[in-house]
């Protein structure tokens, strides 16, 4: 099965974040979305319709029957059925939206029309925190069919039905209170939580990756592969790679790969007066209105925050931006940004690789060509987001 995830026109509504990814390779649950199919379609091999500039790192591999599926799809045991009963050049909508086309060639023709109680679809950024508990559950519930979770060793407090929590081999959880009464919990391969953490599921903690002494995690949270927590953290997403090793709050979040925010960055999630907020739309270039009332920090790959930075409600922050200063820095901040603060100030192009390649370097990890491609030309594009 050759299946083909579809930016279609929703690129830049999952930026910063999708700048240096297709939607595709978003994560949100326990795996990026292209993780997800090839769980649900163990056979399949799965590439992206995304960007030119993303083409080389993230090619497209077009065969003569392919499944085009719209990239902002979750799929789910109910929806993953109809996908495969399609004939070719037939196409399939759920709840009025393109889902999938099977054919050589991408067409919407054809349509066969179904409705779905259990459909998830990420409309914006802000999706991939939103819908995270009812993705994570979905995805731990599949996930956990006919395979037997590691024990809890007795120096933790287990809350809640132990077949909420699953611990994959080589995990690591010593005194520590996980409550799983109101989500799920997985611990990765070779994942760690250090002493005194205290966690309320749901919680999607991935291979490799730790919490640090006294982290207090209130779900629903997903933390990619060999990332670093501490602190406070709710309802957030991180990548993979990605440090926030020390206290302060995330909220509401996104952070993507590569990012290290200094001790004691603390993010706003929630305006004063309680109302809706207003977020920076990479399609307009301008602030918009937005339906939502809890919003934190969104931030693109290769950033950094020094000590004690404080992000406003629904902050930006472009790729390899290194923000630093007093007071709140803006509530959008381009990419290549230095501070932060003024709009003149820009992290150099060679400066701004030898920090990625350095705390890459630390992980025995490498900045590929392609990576690089891919950051040239945002920075050489960095004035039209």
């Amino acid at each position: 099965m050759n299946i083909v995830l579809l930016d279609l026109d929703n690129h830049l509504r999952f930026a910063p974040l999708s700048l240096t990814r297709p939607i595709g390779n978003l994560r949100c649950g326990m795996w990026t979305n292209d993780e997800r199919w090839k769980h649900y379609f163990s056979d399949a091999s799965v590439s992206y319709k995304t960007e030119d500039y993303l083409s080389d790192k993230y090619p497209l591999n077009q065969k003569d029957d392919n499944y085009w599926i719209d990239a902002c799809v979750i799929p789910t045991p109910e929806l993953v059925v109809e996908i495969g009963k399609l004939m070719k050049d037939e196409s399939l909508y759920v709840n009025g939206k393109f889902v999938a086309f099977r054919g050589k060639d991408f067409s919407q023709e054809n349509p066969q029309k179904k409705e779905i109680d259990s459909f998830l679809y990420l409309d914006n950024r802000w999706s991939l925190y939103q819908l995270n508990e009812k993705v994570l559950k979905a995805d731990f519930d599949y996930y956990i069919k006919d395979k037997t979770s590691f024990g809890l060793s007795p120096s933790n407090t287990l809350i809640g039905p132990k077949e909420n929590l699953f611990i994959e081999e080589g995990a690591r959880i010593e005194c520590s209170v996980v409550n799983v009464a109101s989500g799920p919990v997985y611990i990765g391969v070779n994942a760690e939580v250090m002493e005194g953490s205290l966690i309320r599921g749901g919680l999607a903690l991935s291979e490799g990756a730790t919490l640090k002494l006294g982290t207090k995690i209130y779900g629903p949270t997903s933390i990619g592969p060999y990332c670093k927590v501490g602190g406070e953290v709710t309802n957030s997403v991180f990548q993979a790679y990605s440090n926030k090793g020390h206290d302060g709050f995330v909220g509401n979040s996104l952070i993507g790969e590569w990012c290290n925010l200094g001790a004691d960055t603390n993010t706003s999630n929630l305006k004063n007066n309680y109302s809706k907020v207003r977020a920076y739309d990479y399609n307009t270039g301008n602030m918009e209105d937005t339906d939502v009332q809890f919003m934190g920090l969104s931030m693109g790959d290769h950033c950094s925050s020094g000590i004690n930075t404080m992000f406003n409600t629904a902050t930006v922050v472009g790729v390899s931006s290194t923000i630093f200063g007093q007071g709140f820095p803006p509530k959008y901040i381009p990419d290549f940004s230095w501070g932060g603060f003024k709009k003149d100030s820009v992290f150099e192009f060679e400066k701004a690789l030898e920090v990625a390649k350095n705390m890459m370097s630390r992980r025995d990890r490498e900045l590929s060509d392609k990576d690089i491609k891919v950051l040239k030309h945002l920075y050489s594009e960095r004035q039209n987001y």
